[in-house]
């Protein structure tokens, strides 16, 4: 049984230029100018540790002991006022045969508000997976491994969509297939070229064209994967 696997920051909620915009307004507080496309370019689907780390390089020292706290307060309280679901993705998703979950780079709390704000949450019950549930973030493979065991689907069964580069190397060396999905109100023509570059089995820019895509890809698996699907199938 395919498994569906979705990042959730610009695929299933529209938080991208909210978190980057206000990151590059922080760094540029810090003392290092950054603007939304340096942001975009530096941090997009990564963990807040590997994030931390990255600005410390950059900084050439740690940041203030509590900037990352208070941080993650200011993003909550904005995404709160101002997050929107992606259009069409709910949807979407309810008229998807297949089991999901999600994946996402963010912490609980963050990825917990998000989708409880959008309404998406019943959508994924509890099959909701953070970096926080793993050593390494994105790209390594870590939580796309961890979220298809703990939904019982051996990882070439698992089909991933993603909205940055860095998730789609994390989902190909998983050995998953990877969508990627360049419709969030964050990315452009370019965007979408990165994500193709990075290795997506596919590139969409709207989620009615989701559907379409995921048995695109799902056809182009070795024919001993599609058998093995099709016999596991109810």
């Amino acid at each position: 049984m395919t498994l569906l696997i979705f990042d959730c920051d610009g695929v299933l909620v529209d938080s991208e230029c909210i978190a980057l915009h206000l990151l590059a307004a922080a760094l540029t507080d810090l003392g290092s100018p950054q603007n939304f496309d340096d942001c975009r370019r530096l941090f997009m689907g990564k963990g807040v540790k590997d994030v931390l780390a990255e600005i410390e390089a950059m900084l050439g020292r740690p940041p203030p002991a509590d900037w990352g706290v208070k941080m993650n307060a200011r993003l909550l309280a904005r995404l709160k006022e101002q997050l929107q679901p992606v259009e069409g993705v709910a949807a979407t998703i309810a008229k998807l045969p297949y089991p999901r979950c999600v994946a996402s780079s963010s912490q609980p709390d963050r990825i917990r508000l998000s989708l409880e704000v959008t309404g998406l949450a019943p959508l994924f019950g509890a099959r909701i997976f953070s970096a926080a549930n793993v050593k390494n973030g994105k790209p390594a493979p870590d939580l796309f491994l961890y979220a298809a065991k703990e939904c019982g689907v051996a990882p070439e069964e698992a089909i991933v969509i993603e909205d940055s580069p860095a998730g789609i190397l994390a989902a190909h060396r998983a050995g998953m297939a990877a969508i990627g999905f360049a419709g969030g109100s964050h990315a452009d023509a370019q965007f979408a070229k990165a994500l193709a570059a990075a290795g997506a089995d596919a590139v969409i820019l709207k989620m009615a064209d989701l559907p379409e895509a995921i048995e695109r890809v799902r056809a182009a698996m070795p024919p001993s994967h599609a058998m093995a699907i099709r016999d596991r199938a109810p």
